[in-house]
């Protein structure tokens, strides 16, 4: 099985507020570079010449699924489980 994104499909968009009280807008979008320029894979709805900036993250290769599928159990009895649970737990409580 191979993950190509780490994003979901379609657009997910946040928008927020900046400390000058202007609207600032996140917008996550997937992407395909072809000659050397992104090309999103969905519609997006901002004014012609608008900038924004950028953030690349690369996707998930079927390679490095299969490298975390053969670390699968490697901490076996390397760590108590059930202790650390509990550790957390308390940990959780305390700082209620």
């Amino acid at each position: 099985m191979a993950f190509d994104s780490p994003v979901p499909t379609g657009q997910s968009e946040l928008l927020e507020w900046s400390d000058k009280g202007e609207e600032s807008m996140s917008l996550t979008i997937r992407a395909r570079v072809i000659g050397g320029k992104l090309e999103p894979l969905e519609k997006i709805d901002l004014p012609e010449g608008k900038e924004v900036l950028v953030t690349i993250v690369g996707g998930t290769t079927s390679r490095d699924f299969e490298a975390f599928r053969r670390s699968a159990g490697s901490w076996k009895g390397l760590v108590d489980a059930e202790a650390l649970i509990e550790r957390i737990y308390q940990d959780r409580l305390g700082s209620a």
